[in-house]
């Protein structure tokens, strides 16, 4: 099948957005499928207004139009909704060609945190945006019941997995801090709440792997953490492992990949009961979820390695994949 993907989120950014593409890209290819992207490497860009760091195609219209001629795509998906999504969804309706849309990003919360816009309205046009498009992929079944507590229609289930080759129990000593060691992984950004997690009282240290538009002002703020700035994916799994817990502070989450990923390195999760956290943690075995978070980080601290580890080890990128496959719409 010839597989056309739209996507604004691409490298270099590193999220969960475009590392579940990425994943599931390299397995459609190994599962025989020709896949084309159309990402922002392909356009003049411009900075996203509140994380210059993250660009956006320039007038991507003209040049999505030959692509869709050239490639003749047996399924078109379009991953997000920025000025990539909207101009191959434009184009799609104005060609009645039928057209996938996936939710990976709580875009009314993460505008909320930085300008006082009321979440109905931002609601209400995701709700229009991908209204049109045959099915609509959520990460978790909560994420699913809160869009259609918002009237959102045909949506469906595509969850996301682990590379358990690459996330895997490694060494304590690629750490020498003090222990226990508690541990944050991903964007350094208002939306994720992580000021939650550095405000705690906890013993031994605190780490923050990641990079993200709040780094400065925070490694500024809280002296005592340990921030390392952006990491490779190999370099990250080495951080998880040597961890005592993980710490997921987020409230916005559609998924947090980065909750398997910790699992799959033996390493416990602390979370809030939220969207995210409570798809995804087995409460009491793979790890705590608590309003309290300090209580979920100390109980989460006596959680058995391996059981966080057969879990993870469940989901699977291929299973995922060839669930993305099955949603998928002929053209």
């Amino acid at each position: 099948m010839k597989i056309l993907i739209a996507t604004d989120a691409w490298l270099p950014q590193v999220n969960g957005v475009v590392r579940t593409l990425g994943h599931t890209v390299e397995h459609l290819r190994q599962m025989g499928h020709e896949v084309r992207l159309i990402t922002p490497e392909q356009f003049r860009t411009y900075p996203c207004p509140t994380y210059p760091s993250i660009r956006l195609a320039l007038f991507p219209k003209m040049t999505i139009r030959r692509m869709l001629e050239e490639f003749r795509p047996h399924a078109i998906h379009i991953a997000t909704e920025g000025p990539i999504g909207h101009a191959t969804r434009a184009l799609c309706l104005s060609r009645s060609l039928p057209f996938t849309t996936s939710y990976h990003t709580r875009f009314p919360e993460y505008v909320r945190a930085r300008f006082p816009v009321p979440l109905h309205w931002s609601y209400a046009y995701l709700r229009r945006y991908h209204g049109q498009a045959v099915r609509t992929m959520v990460a978790t079944e909560s994420i699913r019941r809160l869009l259609h507590g918002r009237g959102f229609k045909n949506l469906e289930l595509w969850a996301r997995g682990v590379d358990a080759t690459l996330f895997r129990p490694g060494p304590k000593s690629f750490l020498s801090d003090a222990r226990p060691i508690a541990m944050y992984v991903g964007r350094v950004a208002v939306e994720k709440n992580i000021e939650a997690f550095l405000r705690l009282d906890l013993p031994g240290s605190k780490y923050v792997v990641g990079d993200g538009p709040d780094l400065a002002f925070l490694r500024n703020r809280y002296p005592h953490v340990r921030f390392t700035g952006a990491k490779s994916e190999r370099e990250v799994a080495a951080y998880m492992a040597a961890a005592d817990v993980f710490v997921f502070p987020s409230l916005t989450d559609t998924f947090g990949l980065v909750l398997l990923e910790a699992m799959a390195c033996g390493v416990p999760v602390a979370a809030y009961p939220v969207p995210g956290p409570l798809d995804v943690v087995q409460q009491g075995k793979t790890g705590i979820l608590d309003q309290d978070l300090r209580r979920a980080v100390l109980d989460a601290m006596t959680l058995k390695p391996d059981e966080c580890v057969a879990y993870a080890r469940r989901h699977t990128w291929r299973a995922c994949t060839e669930r993305f496959v099955s949603l998928l719409e002929p053209v």
